[in-house]
């Protein structure tokens, strides 16, 4: 069976297709937090998808979190989210 951080890689890249996506578990960070006690863990992403150009910050971040939603609140708890496109590199 696929790790989380696969499983979170395979359903990004699955929606975005993205040419950078770099996923760093950070819960080690957090022990002791509440949602780590509830088995929800942190992570930070670093994502660049030609699917962004034109986009606004926050409808960025919504492409995002729609591609991981069936995982928010229960697999994940915490997405510190950078998200660009190709022309901002």
């Amino acid at each position: 069976m696929a790790t989380r951080p696969e499983r979170i890689r395979a359903l990004l890249t699955a929606a975005l297709e993205p040419s950078v996506l770099e996923l760093t578990d950070e819960s080690a960070l957090h022990a002791g937090h509440a949602g780590a006690a509830s088995g929800g863990s942190h992570f930070r992403l670093k994502i660049v998808s030609a699917r962004f150009e034109g986009l606004r910050l926050v409808m960025r971040h919504r492409l995002v979190y729609d591609s991981v939603h069936d995982m928010m609140h229960n697999e994940i708890h915490a997405l510190a989210i950078t998200a660009l496109a190709p022309s901002e590199l």
